[in-house]
This record gives structure tokens, C-alpha cells and sequence, in this order.
């Protein structure tokens, strides 16, 4: 192996060794509080109808409780609002214990006026995140204990109609698949919230009923039914955090304009902000406490159940989860306040800013602020406050008696809840009925406080910054300075739209003097997606914010946006650097998912350079070197390039639509990229920019490298096996050790077959892979025995030089007259020919067996209710393929290079990887479609 081919794979894995630590650590450390029982829990199995126990026999459905709350439903007496968690991937039912405890304390902090009654479902911890043939199971299921919770109320005076759903992972998606059930009625569930639900697109594609299933909800809540439209759905990414479901697949993908559909990410909802990873989103106590809050305001507080209003729910959600006006909900919003008070607790502010600290004694204390003079030299009015306890303190004044407001409206409901205060932003062109503005810095409970507000132009204090490019490696340095003593900045990030971009933020602040302030809260928002994150830092300071998208921006709308609630009269100096590693991280991230496929490219086009040799000299080359051979992937990106651009044209759509052919799979780069399912045949690729391709080919080279790394640690494990397993067999220098009688080949094949179909594909695929790996075992131990017997040999005496004879190696002294292999450097080159193409095919035989082993790991763990697994979405395909590994494992070269199909194997090898490239991108599954085909053809080619 070539010195330079091992530094370049060398430096490639350690840029894929960066980008995953990026992936997986590159981010800030779990700040969620956990959530704690204050009791043991209980989960008390609700006994369904006999028919549903036996068609569903691994499923379950309970009921949480605790202490006197459990012994109290032990009969199942329940006057609650239901409520129906659901697991996903591999999810316990038992996940429900946060949720339900914490329901439990605020229920009795109301003395039980109003409380939840929890349920949870039991999908017996089923991978259904990568088999899709258990999630139809799971909705049929689910809509059986819907009816099960609904019956327990029936003796109720006013029972509930529906039940609230709490769906986690791809209990989600399951949620929302009820409505795609024929008999399910749809007023059974009115509001559905969703925690780290890949609703958009699947994570891993990796068969043909998971992307049916995707399609098929997609399709009934794009339909824009009256009984989807009107329900309330909610969906909560985790963030960055949250490395297995990446926040934009959390996106609703529903009408645009539906106003009953919500979607955002943990870090911008008030009163979290923080990031969560995939199982932290259920017990993160920030989080659960914002459900349960708006859990209990959408109760009715007569019939004591949820309320049926759909405007309603939305107002509570938004409440609680978008925009939180830090005062409670329900309160109305007085059209006319007449206020109290001395002549003296009034004081016009005439400056343009305002700065006022409490006292600790009780006082009386309200700021006018004057609108005639001001609404044409400024456009807005910012004001902030900490630790001010009242609801309402900012009005508008409508009635003035000397230098007094008597009678004002309350403005207060604008307030915005961020992590170290309160803010409020009010249009000055919006308040024309108004003269004053009226600040309440009233502190009758002695509790001091700190109030300041300013008079700004917000156009002027905008500033615009373009990002450095994405391959700038943080060489390259954006930079401003805000030196004024405002309070408030804005800092547009100019071309900041793309998910593959990523920066590092560096934000210095400086005062001159040294006195206390409120702490600068830096906000990144994003103008299409509810991502917003949160930085709070205390002067003087560097803080570091990690500038990466969720999703692309969608249409033409501006950049994202950084907003400084800065300190007054401090220097603030913003450095904008392109952070390599986490565009490594961004890139796994969204594409990570298409390494599988170019791993298989890069192991056929290795095959591909074996093969081709094997024509031309007789021997294939070594498999490192074949691998180490196809660090260019110019050959596979160039045809797909230019099939990308001849797909923009017309008439070329209109041929490959007449000749059903399936649309092209982009890079899943964004929530809108990644269908939910086969895409129609009317999307075609949109037009590509420059970086798309590069993407792909750097993608291609990650993926390259894992087929070289991966087939040399495949190698390396094969051969300290072989070591282990040698003193079982008999020292053999047999090209033949491992092979299968023809007979026997014979009966395998139709054994294996009957096998997959009585049980599992993947099962009898794995049975195949093991024999075809017993094969190699042997060839690396014949190979060894051979190296031995050759070091052993005595040398020549004769001083004869030994002849070349083309692809012979030489000639050896010791030799044997009854037909057994010959004990010489050419018996070890065919041993070695045969290992160096069967450790080929052993690695490319690896991508098949590990698409698939989801589904064998699921049959694994449903053997006890059913010995077959029912979808089995690899059976199909097991059959061509575990038949040509049973064939090749008898295959040598010796027989393989006289073949007449060798040839055009060597040249469909190429085509296969453009078309790999082309359609597998969204479609994993297809992978192993395309791996039967190069292994039947040489599997042919051996027998022919």
C-alpha cells in the first residue's frame, strides 16, 4: 500500500472523525433540570377487549400513578382529562413518569379542582424509526386504546369526546397516522403534541413501509380536510442537542397558512431555552413544566375536560410555547385604566433614555413619557425590566389632568419573556390615539428592581454584516463595532440562509466604567422557523455563540438575524468566522444518512478495478490497493452532474417520465428536501448551485474512506479470527478449504430460502454471509500455511535462476505427483488471488447485511408472539441475493477469468454506481436492490 494512499485516507478520516465529534459533542452540556418522583410510580394495566389482547399480544395500555393518587384508580374510576403518551423508537412506556408526576404535584397545588389522568402505551420497545412494518400495527392499536380510555368516562355526566396525545419520537408520526385509518373518527383527538418527531422525512430509509407510511400521512394532512385542519398539533424539536432526530425533520410538513399547526425548537420556547437530546426532551423539567401549564389552561373549567375551541388551543400554545407575555392566560385586557396616586409619585421623563433602579422602601412611582414630540424623529419604544414582579407596567395614556394621567390602556400584553428579563417593543405609528406613554415602577412590596427604556430609530440601529464563505476555514473575519449607548441592536447576517453554513459568533463587550448592569442577552432568530437561541453574558466579557441553521430558507426571505440587548454606554465588537469543524457537523447532520451509499460505490468501484485487472493480467490486485484506488469519484459525480442538468430541460423530463422512470434523490439538506415518501413524479430536481455538487463530492470522498478504512479493519479482523480458529482445522495449502459440495450447494440454497421465508430475510441473508465468511477464513489460513511451508523450504543449490512465466510467480522444488495443489509461490499466489477477491466481496456483502439488520433485530425481539416477521421488507430481495453468495463461495479466479461474462461484469460495475448515486440518496432500501445485481452477474460469470 502506497504511503500517499494511506495519508490521504489518513487525513480524510480524521476530517470525518472531526465532523462527528462535532455531530456528537459539539455543543453545550445538558442544562435541563431533571424531573423527580416524589413517590414510587405505579403503572396499572387497563385490561382491553379479548380480541384486541389477542391480535396485539405484545402491546399494552396503563394508567400512571402515584402514593393515594394510585390507590384511588385502582378501579379505574377515573373523572380526569385523559391524556395518551406514546413512545417511539425503541421507547418505554414507562417514559411517562415525568409527565405524569409533574401533572400529578400541579394538580394538587389547584387542591384537585382540575387534574390529568395519564396514560401510556406499551409498543414493547419496537425499532419502528428503522422498520417500517410494526408502524400500521402500532396506529391500528393505538386507535383501539382511544376507544379503551374513552369507555372508562362513559358513566360520567360529562364524559370526554377526545383524548389529548403526547407522542415522543415516531410516536409522533404514529399520533398523526390515526387519521389515515378508514374507520377512525376524527373527533377522537383534537390536539396532538409531538416531542423529537421526525414528521417531515424518516431518518434512516432503510425500506419500502416506513416511506409508505410517511407518504401516506403526508398525503392526508396535505389534503386540507376539515378534520385534519381543525385539529391542534404541536411539534418540539429538541436542537442541536438532539443528534439522532435533527430539529428541521421536526417541521409540520402541512398547507402552508394552516393556522392550527405549530412547529419550533425547545431553545425558543420561553422559559426552556435550552437544547435537549432525544430522551432528555421527555423528562427535561423546563420543558414538561410548559406542558403541563398549558395542559391545565386548556381545560374548560366547567365540564372540567379539554376544551373543544381550536382557536383556544392555539391562543394557550402560543402562550406557552412562542411568545409568553409574562402575565397569566385567561386575564382579560382592560380597554380602560384609571390610575391613582400623588401628584408627586409622577415624573416626565424629557431624555431619550431612561435608567432607574427601586428603593428598598415601598414607593409609588410611575415615568410619563411624552409621544408628540418624539413620534416623528424615532419609530420605536424599547423598555426592559428585572425582577419587576406586576404584569402590567406599561400603558398608554388616553387622559391627561395637569401633569397626571388619570385614565390609559394597557400595553403591557407586547411584553416578551428572555432569560435574564422582561421586554417590550412598541411602534410609535401604532399608538396614535395615545399621547403619553406610562411606566408603573411601583414597588409596594419593597422588592427592588430595575427599569430602562429609550427612545430609537430601529432602522439605524440595524446593522448588516455579509458571513464569510463557507470555505473561508475561519481564515477570513467579519467584523463590526457598536459603540453606541443604545440598548438594543440588530445585526443582519447577510447570505446566512443555507443549513450547510455554519459560524462561530465572537462577542466581545467592553464598558469604561465599572458599576452594576443588567446582564446583554444575545438572541439568533431566523425569519421562516421558530429556532431561536438564546446567549446571556455579563460585562465585561467574549462570549462565543455557534451560529448554525435547522433549515434553509425556503423562499426569498431575509437572513438570519442576531439581536444584542446590549448594556448603555458599552462598546460591543461582533467577529464573524466560519467554524470548519461544525460545517463538517452541519454536512453529517443533514447527509450524513447518504454514507451508506457511497460506501457501496466506493466497494463496487474497488470490485469494479478488480475485476478489470483479472481480465487484463490474470490476478486481481490487492483489495487495499483497489479500494486505495478510487480516491476519485469524478468519475461517478460527473454523470450525475450532468444528468442533473439535462433534468432541468423539458423535453428530457418528459423522455424519462415516458419511460417511468423514478425521480432523482437530492441530498436531504433541508425538511423540504426529504420527502416523506416516494416523490411524485412531477418533482424534479430543483436548479443546483455550486455547492450542492461540491457537497456531493465531499460526501463521496467521506464515503470512500469509509470503504477503505472499513475493508482494512475488515482485514485485520479476519485475520487474528483465522488465527484463533486455526488449531480447529487440519493445516491445509488447499485453495479449495471452505468450499460447499455441489450438492450441498444444491440443497443450501433452497434451505436458506425456506428458512427466510418461515422466519426472517435478513436471517437467512446472515446465514449466507457467515458461510461466504467461512470461506475467506480458510483461504487465510491456506495462505499462511503456504507462507510457512515456503520459509521453511530449503533453498536451491544449483544457483539455476528461475524463469518468469507472465502471471506465474516462480517456481518451487517441492512438489507432488498425486493431484494435490503444489506447494510452491504459485500455488500461494492462487490462494492469494482467491482471498484478495473474496475479502472484496466479503466487505461489499457487509452494506446489505447491515441495511437490514433492523428488521433482524426486530424479528429477534418479537420471537416469543410470532416466529415470521410480518411485513419483511428484505425478503424479496434476500432470495437473488443469499443464492449468489451461496454460489460465490465456491468462486476462484482460476475459473472466473476464463469466463465470457467476466468482461461485461467489469464494465456494468460503473453504471451501477451512477445509478446507486442517483436514486438512493432518499431511498437506502435500494441499496441492496442494486449490490444483487453486480453479485448474480458474477456469480454467473463463475458457473458459466
Amino acid at each position: 500500500m502506497k504511503i500517499a494512499t494511506v495519508a490521504f485516507y489518513g487525513c480524510t478520516l480524521g476530517l470525518l472523525a472531526m465532523g462527528l465529534r462535532e455531530l456528537l459533542s459539539g455543543f453545550e452540556e445538558n442544562r435541563c433540570s431533571m424531573t423527580y418522583m416524589f413517590e414510587y410510580p405505579e403503572y396499572r394495566r387497563v385490561h382491553l377487549p379479548q380480541r384486541v389482547a389477542q391480535r396485539y399480544p405484545g402491546y399494552g395500555l396503563y394508567l400512571y400513578g402515584e402514593g393515594l393518587y394510585a390507590q384511588e384508580t385502582r378501579g379505574l374510576k377515573l373523572s380526569g382529562a385523559p391524556v395518551l403518551f406514546l413512545p417511539g423508537n425503541a421507547g418505554s412506556y414507562k417514559q411517562a413518569r415525568s409527565l405524569g408526576s409533574v401533572a400529578l404535584r400541579k394538580a394538587e397545588a389547584m387542591d384537585n379542582k382540575l387534574h390529568l389522568n395519564v396514560f401510556t402505551v406499551d409498543f414493547n420497545e419496537e425499532l419502528v424509526a428503522l422498520y417500517g412494518g410494526s408502524l400500521y400495527r402500532q396506529t391500528h392499536f393505538l386507535h383501539e386504546c382511544i376507544k379503551a380510555i374513552l369507555r372508562l368516562y362513559r358513566k360520567q355526566a360529562q364524559p370526554p369526546r377526545s383524548v389529548v396525545l403526547v407522542g415522543h419520537s415516531m410516536g409522533g408520526v404514529v399520533a398523526r397516522a390515526l387519521f389515515t385509518l378508514p374507520r377512525f373518527s376524527p373527533q377522537l383527538v383534537s390536539l396532538i403534541l409531538t416531542q423529537a418527531s421526525p414528521h417531515s422525512a424518516p431518518v434512516l430509509p432503510l425500506d419500502t413501509q416506513l416511506l409508505e407510511f410517511y407518504s401516506a400521512v403526508k398525503g392526508r394532512w396535505y389534503s386540507g380536510a376539515t378534520d385534519v385542519h381543525n385539529v391542534t398539533v404541536l411539534s418540539v424539536g429538541g436542537g442541536y442537542r438532539d443528534y439522532q432526530v435533527r430539529s428541521g425533520l421536526t417541521a409540520l410538513p402541512c398547507p402552508a397558512g394552516d393556522p392550527n399547526k405549530l412547529s419550533l425548537v425547545a431553545t425558543a420556547v420561553p422559559r426552556t431555552w435550552v437544547s435537549t437530546d432525544h430522551l432528555s426532551i421527555v423528562w427535561c423539567k423546563e420543558l414538561v413544566l410548559a406542558t403541563v401549564r398549558a395542559f391545565f389552561d386548556l381545560i374548560d373549567p366547567d365540564t372540567r375536560q379539554f376544551t373543544d375551541d381550536p382557536v383556544l388551543r392555539m391562543t394557550v400554545l402560543r402562550h406557552h410555547f412562542v411568545r409568553h407575555p409574562v402575565r397569566l392566560l385567561g386575564v382579560q385586557e382592560d380597554t380602560h385604566i384609571r390610575f391613582s396616586g400623588p401628584a408627586d409619585a409622577w415624573t416626565e421623563v424629557n431624555t431619550l433614555r431612561l435608567a432607574y433602579s427601586s428603593p428598598k422602601e415601598p414607593r409609588v412611582k410611575y415615568f410619563l413619557f411624552a409621544l408628540s414630540s418624539r413620534r416623528k424623529a424615532y419609530s420605536h419604544f424599547y423598555c426592559r425590566s428585572s425582577n419587576l414582579e406586576v404584569t402590567s407596567w406599561l400603558y398608554g395614556c388616553t387622559r391627561m389632568e395637569g401633569s397626571m394621567c388619570v385614565q390609559g390602556v394597557d400595553l403591557s400584553w407586547e411584553t416578551e419573556l428572555l432569560p435574564a428579563y422582561k421586554a417590550i417593543t412598541v411602534k410609535l405609528s401604532d399608538l396614535s390615539s395615545i399621547s403619553h406613554l406610562v411606566i408603573g415602577a411601583s414597588n409596594l412590596s419593597g422588592k427592588q428592581f430595575s427599569v430602562e427604556c429609550e427612545w430609537l430609530i430601529l432602522e439605524s440601529r440595524t446593522v448588516t454584516v455579509p458571513v464569510p464563505h463557507v470555505l473561508s476555514f475561519g481564515l477570513t473575519v467579519s467584523d463590526v463595532t457598536l459603540s453606541s449607548s443604545g440598548l438594543f441592536h440588530n445585526i443582519q447576517l447577510q447570505h446566512f440562509h443555507q443549513v450547510y453554513q455554519a459560524f462561530r459568533i465572537t462577542i466581545v463587550g467592553q464598558c469604561k466604567a465599572a458599576k452594576d448592569r443588567l446582564p446583554s442577552v444575545y438572541r439568533l432568530t431566523v425569519p421562516w422557523f421558530r429556532e431561536d437561541s438564546f446567549s446571556t453574558a455579563s460585562l465585561p466579557s467574549v462570549t462565543e455563540i455557534a451560529a448554525m441553521l435547522h433549515t434553509s430558507r425556503p423562499g426569498n426571505t431575509s437572513s438570519a438575524l442576531l439581536q444584542l440587548h446590549t448594556a448603555p454606554n458599552c462598546q460591543y465588537k461582533i467577529f464573524v468566522r466560519t467554524s470548519f469543524p461544525k460545517v463538517l457537523g452541519q454536512v453529517l447532520r443533514f447527509c450524513g444518512s447518504t454514507l451508506p451509499v457511497y460506501t457501496a460505490v466506493g466497494l463496487l468501484l474497488a470490485l469494479e478495478g478488480q475485476l478489470k485487472a483479472l481480465v487484463r493480467t490474470g490476478h486481481p490486485v490487492k483489495m487495499s490497493e483497489a479500494v486505495g484506488g478510487v480516491a476519485l469519484p469524478i468519475k461517478v459525480e460527473l454523470p450525475v452532474y450532468l444528468l442533473h442538468l439535462l433534468l432541468r430541460l423539458s423535453w428530457f423530463q418528459e423522455g424519462w417520465t415516458a419511460l417511468w422512470l423514478p425521480p432523482v434523490d437530492g441530498l436531504p439538506l433541508s425538511s423540504l428536501d426529504a420527502g416523506g415518501g416516494d416523490s411524485e413524479p412531477s418533482d424534479w430536481p430543483a436548479p443546483e448551485e455550486e455547492w450542492t455538487r461540491l457537497l456531493s463530492l465531499v460526501l463521496c470522498v467521506l464515503g470512500v474512506t469509509v470503504a477503505f478504512w472499513g475493508s482494512t479493519l475488515l482485514q485485520l479482523f479476519l485475520r487474528m479470527l483465522s488465527l484463533v480458529l486455526a488449531p480447529l482445522h487440519r493445516p491445509s495449502a488447499s485453495r479449495d478449504g471452505g468450499t460447499l459440495h455441489p450438492w450441498l450447494q444444491l440443497l443450501l440454497i433452497p434451505s436458506l430460502g425456506l428458512l427466510g421465508w418461515a422466519t426472517c430475510g435478513a436471517l437467512a441473508l446472515t446465514a449466507a454471509f457467515l458461510l461466504h465468511l467461512y470461506r475467506v477464513l480458510r483461504l487465510q489460513m491456506s495462505k499462511r500455511t503456504l507462507e510457512n511451508v515456503l520459509n521453511l523450504a530449503p533453498q536451491q543449490q544449483n544457483g539455476e535462476k528461475e524463469k518468469d512465466s507472465g502471471d506465474a510467480v516462480g517456481q518451487s522444488c517441492s512438489k507432488e505427483c498425486n493431484g494435490a495443489p503444489l506447494l510452491s509461490e504459485s500455488a500461494l499466489q492462487e490462494v492469494t488471488d482467491d482471498l484478495q477477491l473474496h475479502l472484496s466481496l466479503s466487505a461489499l456483502l457487509t452494506v446489505p447485511l447491515m441495511l437490514n439488520a433492523p428488521s433482524l433485530l426486530h424479528w429477534a425481539r418479537s420471537l416469543r408472539y410470532s416466529v415470521r416477521l410480518d411485513p419483511d421488507p428484505c425478503w424479496p430481495f434476500a432470495l437473488p441475493l443469499l443464492t449468489a453468495t451461496t454460489l460465490l463461495v465456491n468462486c476462484n479466479t482460476l475459473i472466473l477469468r476464463r469466463s465470457k461474462l467476466l468482461a461485461l461484469s467489469s464494465h456494468i460495475l460503473l453504471p451501477l454506481c451512477i445509478a446507486m448515486v442517483t436514486f438512493s440518496m432518499l431511498h437506502l432500501y435500494r441499496v441492496t436492490h442494486f449490490l444483487c445485481v453486480p453479485l448474480a452477474l458474477l456469480a454467473l460469470a463463475w458457473r458459466l
